[in-house]
């Protein structure tokens, strides 16, 4: 994971954060009209914000079709056999964990967005109220899971080998007072375990799915963003091969716009941050509008 991440790294720094230039967005005018792209993405707030990519595409002669899908393995076993052009769905050290286990090579080729991981419980109301031998849900996935772990260690609940980094594992916990056991599924199953757990953590795009907010949560991992491995960015990916195919180029200067960074805003309420260079000012715009609402109000 980290000589793909510094690769990664190096390239988003190289050229901004993946941003497209000028004289490919200029290009895209007419160039592509005809085209199709068909893009992977997983079920939750995703759909609403990629058809905001969608109208745009249209607009230049783009069909984008959106293939949704229900687990974090099959859309880039689609994007790696050629049923997709593109998935977006993922964060990097995911991405980089799924190449070393399957022989991949898929490659990032834009920024989307920092979506946290929050705790949800229907039983208690903070991680300080776990009890001795609750049970905790965690994604089963190595890279989720291992950031629902090392969430948990930021909240002070546990310890884990400082040397695992973004992949940690329960085996890796090297200090568990409370003797929690912890039970893994399939993110997407998350939410439906919480009457039968003391605590869960849920990746927001399925919190999303299942009505939780992060007002809903009990302790959200961005909320530390001095301790949040830089690994969890998420991006937009292709086979290496198609890294420079101006089409896919042209796909993220739509995503990589200030009505995709509100939609991001809009549909997440706000949980998801989209990352790339000038998505900032939207942010903040918004927050600067929420304040001065506040103000008049009062």
């Amino acid at each position: 994971m980290k000589k793909f991440l510094q690769t990664f790294l190096f390239v988003a720094l190289a050229s901004g954060p993946l941003l497209i230039s000028s004289a490919q967005v200029v290009a895209a005018q007419g160039e592509f009209e005809g085209e199709s792209v068909t893009v992977g993405l997983t079920a939750g707030s995703a759909e609403e914000v990629w058809q905001v990519v969608v109208e745009k595409a249209l607009e230049d002669g783009i069909e984008v079709n959106l293939e949704i899908f229900t687990d974090y393995v099959q859309p880039n076993v689609a994007l790696q056999d050629g049923s997709l052009d593109v998935n977006a769905f993922q964060h990097v050290a995911f991405l980089d964990d799924w190449n070393a286990s399957n022989d991949g090579d898929l490659e990032p080729i834009g920024f989307t967005f920092v979506s946290p991981m929050g705790a949800y419980s229907d039983k208690i109301s903070s991680l300080e109220e776990l009890a001795d031998g609750d049970v905790i849900g965690i994604p089963n996935d190595p890279t989720n899971g291992g950031r629902a772990i090392l969430a948990l260690e930021i909240a002070g609940i546990i310890e884990v080998d400082d040397e695992v980094g973004a992949l940690a594992t329960i085996a890796d916990i090297t200090a568990n007072p409370l003797n929690l056991e912890f039970i893994e599924l399939e993110a997407a199953q998350l939410p439906a375990s919480l009457p039968d757990v003391a605590a869960a953590f849920i990746n927001t795009n399925f919190a999303t799915d299942a009505g939780l907010t992060l007002d809903d949560a009990i302790f959200v991992d961005s909320e530390h963003p001095e301790e949040l491995n830089e690994a969890y960015k998420n991006v937009i990916a292709v086979r290496s091969e198609d890294v420079d195919n101006p089409l896919y180029q042209q796909l993220v200067t739509y995503y990589q716009t200030p009505e995709v960074a509100q939609a991001i805003l809009d549909a997440t309420a706000g949980a998801d941050k989209p990352i790339w260079e000038s998505a900032d000012s939207v942010e903040d715009t918004e927050e600067s509008e929420a304040e001065t609402s506040a103000d008049e109000a009062a």
